[in-house]
């Protein structure tokens, strides 16, 4: 059975005026239980800021950071019991995960989070994730809920991250105030020119405009993940999206494969510890041979690092080569001979930067 990360954004889910559209929250649970039989789906939601603000007292959506965490923690509650009382109704039951980015930072509570949700998967209950936006500050947060998909679509193997929003599709130009703008039925490669045609907008109740999309669906495609922009109407079908008949835009990953779970952890969340620096020897063995990293071709190393930490690599002339998950400390390493075989970074816990 497939499986399918779907975003819905916040501008899909308000009135004019910003407060959540129960009736459109309704047409999105609709979607997801008419393809039930055909995926199992992820949802990744925004919502909870405009469910709240009112009560909080608010007449506008509030605009500082504190008035948005304030709306955001009555809304999130709000926001979940309108989904459950809908899914309800078709006799399916959904659970709420508050991420932060913090969560996965340490691999061991990445990997709590991929299980939470398998389990989930596994047991037939839509997974409803959201940024936990009423303690994240602003260094610590995904960005938008479009990065959030592309990384839980990496983190299950989802085989596309469905981007519902405003706008139909990818424009060469923006259709609302250019009538010349043309559609992108498909596109194979996601170019600087294609970023600067998408305007960076946001809109009253959202955070991110096409580019943020575009930086989604370029994330999706380093783990292997398709993805698929669109807006969400009473005729969308899943099962024509996966078939290739949807009327949005395809952005095919060119990645054949998907990315390990671990090798995504070391890819994107974790944080280096030390750095090390290899001989030219080594360097074609672990780019061109798809070798892992011995000791014999370390020359010398900067930091000081744990079992398991992960170290940045560099060529002797300071190319950023990649980075992997070291099996031995920098003060082990400093200890061993410059002739033994060693393994420090095994092939399976690398990522080659290219």
């Amino acid at each position: 059975m497939e499986r399918i990360v779907l975003k819905i954004g916040s501008s899909s889910l308000t009135t004019p005026n910003g407060e959540l559209d129960d009736q459109k929250l309704q047409e999105v649970v609709t979607f997801i239980a008419k393809a039930r039989d055909h995926a199992d789906i992820i949802l990744v939601t925004s919502g909870a800021v405009a469910a709240g603000f009112k009560q909080v007292g608010y007449q506008t959506r509030p605009v500082t950071v504190h008035g948005k965490q304030a709306a955001a923690a009555v809304g999130q509650t709000l926001l979940m019991e309108r989904y459950h009382t809908h899914f309800k109704a078709y006799d399916m039951t959904a659970a709420q995960l508050l991420v932060s980015r913090s969560d996965l930072y340490r691999e061991e509570q990445y990997k709590n989070v991929y299980a939470t949700i398998t389990e989930l998967i596994k047991r037939h209950v839509i997974p409803i994730i959201n940024e936990n936006d009423s303690t994240a500050i602003e260094e610590l947060t995904f960005g938008d809920n479009d990065r959030l998909a592309a990384l839980v679509g990496g983190m299950v193997h989802a085989t596309h991250v469905i981007l519902f929003t405003d706008t139909d599709g990818v424009y060469s130009a923006n259709p609302q105030t250019n009538p010349d703008a043309k559609k992108y039925d498909t596109i194979t490669e996601i170019t600087d020119d294609l970023f600067a045609q998408a305007e960076e907008t946001t809109t009253k109740v959202g955070t991110g405009g096409m580019r943020a999309k575009l930086s989604a669906a370029t994330l999706a495609h380093q783990f292997g993940v398709t993805a698929y922009i669109s807006t969400l109407k009473a005729e969308t079908s899943l099962l024509s999206i996966i078939k290739g008949d949807g009327k949005g835009t395809y952005l095919p990953s060119p990645t054949t494969g998907v990315m390990k779970t671990s090798k995504q952890w070391i890819a994107v969340h974790s944080k280096h510890a030390g750095e090390l620096f290899i001989d030219n020897g080594a360097k074609e063995a672990m780019i061109e041979r798809k070798k892992s990293l011995l000791a014999v071709g370390i020359d010398h190393i900067k930091g000081t690092f744990s079992r398991d930490d992960v170290v940045t690599v560099y060529s002797l002339d300071g190319e950023l080569l990649g980075k992997g998950k070291t099996q031995v400390s920098s003060e082990d390493l400093t200890a061993l001979s410059s002739k033994e075989n060693q393994v420090i970074i095994h092939r399976d816990q690398w990522i080659t930067y290219s």
